[in-house]
């Protein structure tokens, strides 16, 4: 073990106490520095500490590696706050013996989360992709960095990452991730103290808070210089006329995917229906065989009113995205499908002309407004307004890889996402989609809200799972992963 230095970032004096403790009994006599803001004290006279004004500034990333350096250890554990790690020798053992084995990067790996009870559940991360360039991408507190590599880039890369202000360790991820591979243990590396619960909503929305603005332009800078530095930077696609191969029967279309909403779904069909629009419309609704009083509901309204396209898939293996492809293959959609979730309503009844006006002013693909979330009675919910700006012209179509989403409404090309289709799944349909068409298409944005999204206990993204959690970020880390591929080999396929 003397080959590994260890550096433990946090404020927490307890935990930081701990885990320097199973550090200094499982791991011998390994240098250790405790990264630390303002006065702190700690026991142990062998810990370095090094005092930082922030995590993770450059300036912090610079003192960290600089005594790293110093120690001549082979190896860097970096050891990042709040959760509390517990190590023992064999876990330890195992992620070096896998670094020095793979020549790897980075190691990581799952790990046992101590319940308050004292029970143990097997916690595991997902593995790492070329696609997890999101900062977002969640390694668990502990990662073993190659400490070869880091020499290999100190010099030419410390100056550069210095100015960083929030995302230094970002942008030393993402530039390891240029010299070797990311590897994750599949098996648990440590034991781990549960932290305290976060509500979902605070980090769910947390990306497109204004609040956050200087981060995430920090974050997207990161970002397109790494897309820049392996190829897979695109500029801004060139408009270009679009093909119209068929007739339609309407100029545009609201679809409107639904699944057991009984409660919610006459709410969103009048929203469409009672639209004020200067051409012909129809709201398709794909009924994906509910049985909860959805199906009635819908054929009553269909009654009252023709241009309600009540559609029942024969197939039963449909997802969202599956009922998306019944909508615009079928007979019935416009050139235009815009798009409702069936537990939201559109914010008045301009909304669809707008959307299809943008489609007039130049030849886009996809338009793609803005909404104010909501609760089950329409009463604003925080942080209202997501409106996405960190959307660009100029940059959009590559920070697009790092972000968790783009937004909504969304409104189709339909001649041109007929090419394409939906992924059938039921989350990451649409971010599929918005990668595809955004590498070969200029995106119409709409920064005012369009849309009452409602956040309520029956979302699809309502306090998930951890293991839901890890398939959905899996998924769209593949979707990454196949863009950044395409984009390396120039297919823009127009």
């Amino acid at each position: 073990m003397n080959s590994l230095g260890a550096l433990i970032a946090w404020n927490d004096h307890p935990a930081l106490e701990q885990t320097v403790q199973s550090l200094q009994h499982h791991g011998g006599n390994i240098p250790i520095a405790a990264a630390v803001q303002g006065e702190m004290s700690f026991s142990s006279e062998s810990v370095h500490r090094i005092t930082v004004g922030g995590f993770w500034t450059g300036a912090a990333l610079r003192d960290c590696l600089e005594w790293f350096h110093e120690t001549g250890a082979e190896h860097l554990l970096v050891v990042n706050g709040p959760e509390t790690p517990v190590f023992d020798r064999h876990g330890l053992q195992r992620m070096t013996t896998c670094m020095n084995d793979t020549d790897a990067a980075i190691v990581y790996g799952d790990h046992w989360e101590i319940q308050p009870d004292g029970s143990l559940q097997l916690r595991q991360c997902i593995d790492y992709q070329p696609g997890s360039i999101r900062d977002t991408f969640r390694f668990g507190p502990v990662m073993l960095i190659n400490g070869r590599h880091i020499e290999k880039m100190r010099k030419s890369t410390l100056a550069s990452l210095t100015k960083r202000v929030f995302g230094a360790l970002y942008d030393l991820r993402l530039r390891l991730s240029e010299y070797g591979p990311i590897y994750r243990l599949s098996e648990p590396c440590y034991r781990m103290i549960a932290p305290p619960e976060i509500a979902a909503n605070s980090s769910h929305f947390s990306y497109v808070d204004p609040r956050n603005r200087d981060y995430q332009l920090e974050m997207e800078t990161i970002a397109t210089t790494h897309l820049k530095r392996i190829g897979a930077w695109i500029t801004p696609p060139t408009p270009h006329p679009l093909k119209n191969e068929a007739t339609s029967p309407v100029t545009a279309s609201v679809v409107i995917p639904v699944k057991n909403r009984s409660r919610t779904i006459g709410d969103a069909v009048n929203s469409a229906l009672s639209q004020e629009a200067g051409f012909p419309f129809n709201v398709i609704v794909i009924d994906n065989h509910s049985d909860d009083g959805t199906t009635e509901v819908l054929s009553s309204l269909a009654e009252q009113d023709s241009r309600l396209v009540h559609l029942i898939p024969e197939r039963h293996d449909l997802l969202i995205g599956g009922c998306w492809n019944e909508a615009i293959y079928s007979v019935q959609c416009g050139k235009i499908a815009v798009q409702l979730d069936s537990d939201d309503i559109y914010d008045g009844t301009g909304v669809l002309a707008r959307m299809v006006a943008e489609f007039d002013r130049q030849p886009y693909a996809l338009v793609i407004g803005s909404y104010t979330t909501v609760n089950f009675d329409l009463k604003p919910l925080p942080p209202g307004l997501i409106d996405h700006r960190e959307w660009t012209d100029g940059n959009g179509m590559n920070n697009a890889l790092r972000i968790a989403g783009l937004g909504a409404p969304r409104a189709y090309h339909v001649p041109t996402i007929r090419k394409y289709g939906f992924p059938n799944v039921s989350y990451g349909e649409d971010y599929a989609v918005v990668l595809r068409l955004s590498r070969s298409h200029p995106v119409g944005r709409i920064y005012d809200s369009l849309y009452w999204c409602r956040r309520w206990d029956e979302n699809s993204d309502s306090s998930l799972p951890p293991e839901t959690v890890n398939r959905y970020d899996h998924y769209k880390d593949s979707l990454r992963t196949m863009e950044i591929a395409a984009r390396i080999r120039g297919k823009t396929n127009k």
